[in-house]
């Protein structure tokens, strides 16, 4: 499951960017990557942890609105089934 979004420029400013990502890890936990910053330059990386998908899918769902909010445009999903 991922979700890729960007702001639009601003000015002579490079866009946003917003990256969030699931991955399951060897014990069967489940950890929600969030990964952001300037386009073309390197971002800042945060992970948190979480023993059931369900409520990593549903954290990643959070963070995506609250980013959409914040003027962010989804660009590119994978894996999300009905949102």
């Amino acid at each position: 499951m991922r979700i890729y979004m960007q702001t639009p420029p601003l000015h002579d400013k490079a866009p946003r960017f917003y990256h969030l990502f699931l991955q399951q890890d060897l014990l069967d936990g489940w950890s929600l990557v969030k990964e952001w910053g300037y386009q073309g330059a390197g971002g800042r990386l945060k992970r948190e942890f979480y023993s059931e998908r369900e409520v990593a899918e549903q954290a990643l769902l959070e963070a995506r609105d609250a980013q959409i909010k914040r003027g962010y445009k989804v660009v590119f999903v994978e894996g999300l089934k009905d949102n």
